[in-house]
């Protein structure tokens, strides 16, 4: 039976001797949690894991896009859509949408992530011609900023990344289009691999697993060797568990309190929870412009498990946030 190995993160002092680095990072362990298929959970000390383990939960992740995986970034929603959730037909023009995407890195962003077809659930898949003339001349308009191109297209990520993106952020986890990995590895582009079940159209029917976060552990791991089979190098290749993507409340809840477990795999985590419906119904606000406060604090406890990069609406209140959040967490130590 697989064994599969969860960090029990730390950041507090005094670190231990024989803690390990997380993912090269501030955080470390010097405990795992061992999950099995069968359900059962058994607590081991690091010095237990296996050497390929051991290695892949504590080396340092590549900078991406010229930003350091050893801190939190922060990508900002930049959606240029009429029907997007929550900022879907916020702007009348291309020009209007980069003036939204600057004052999201005047906030603090680090880099956005453009999308011109919306994902959520029920949404209906758009042609790839307007959804390229709805990203293209913004992606083009914010010329020097780190741009990811959310789509799920072939088509569409060149004209992206000819424009001006340098990552392809696929919700589909390279299953949609059976072109785009080989896109990716043959111009070395960086891939953000996704994990959805199904398409937006179906996903939240009935969402069913045997083990939901080894189930989307699985299938990224999967995805990934998929693709650096095809010639693209882990050091290039950003994971997500896809919360809310064929997923009901208790499997985002369980991927949340899980998320540590996705170090293992080698690549740094991006959390993209924002907004989410279950934000809104456990925190009461079925206005989705309503729900910052609670994607705030998902966005924390991704972040207090390793995650390096959150994708979020809400740049400058999230931005505030990490910074008293990790203030407070420091204590004024010398280095904070």
């Amino acid at each position: 039976m697989r064994d599969y190995y969860r960090p029990l993160v730390r950041s507090d002092d005094p670190r231990p001797d024989d803690a390990l680095p997380l993912a090269g990072g501030p955080r470390w362990f010097s405990h795992v949690i061992r999950h099995r298929r069968d359900g059962s959970l058994a607590r081991l000390a690091a010095a237990a894991l296996p050497d390929d383990v051991r290695t892949r939960l504590s080396a340092p992740r590549p900078s991406l896009l010229g930003l350091p995986m050893d801190r939190p970034q922060i990508m900002g929603i930049l959606n240029v859509t009429p029907d997007s959730f929550s900022d879907g037909g916020s702007d009348r023009s291309a020009a209007e949408a980069a003036l939204r995407g600057r004052r999201m890195m005047s906030e603090g962003a680090d880099l956005l992530d453009i999308g011109g077809e919306s994902t959520r659930p029920g949404a209906q898949e758009v042609a790839v011609g307007e959804e390229i003339g709805r990203t293209e001349p913004v992606i083009r308009a914010l010329a020097g900023v780190p741009i990811s191109i959310d789509t799920r297209k072939t088509r569409v990520a060149r004209a992206g990344i000819r424009a001006g993106a340098a990552l392809v952020n696929d919700v589909s986890g390279l299953t949609f289009d059976p072109e785009l990995a080989g896109f990716c590895v043959d111009h070395g582009i960086p891939v953000c691999i996704m994990h959805s079940l199904g398409g937006p159209e179906t996903m939240q029917d009935d969402p069913r697993y045997d083990d939901v976060l080894l189930d989307v552990y699985d299938f990224l791991e999967a995805q990934i060797a998929m693709i650096e089979a095809l010639g693209l190098s882990r050091d290039k290749i950003v994971v997500d568990p896809g919360i809310g993507f064929g997923k009901t409340q208790a499997h985002n809840l369980a991927l949340l309190n899980g998320l540590a477990l996705f170090h293992g795999l080698g690549c740094p985590i991006l959390l993209g929870a924002s907004r989410k419906g279950f934000i809104g119904r456990l925190g009461e606000a079925p206005d989705p412009k309503d729900r910052a406060p609670g994607s705030i604090a998902v966005a924390l406890a991704g972040i207090s498990q390793g995650a390096q990069i959150v994708r979020v609406h809400d740049v400058a209140a999230t931005r505030q946030a990490l910074a008293l959040w990790q203030a407070v967490e420091q204590g004024g130590r010398d280095d904070a």
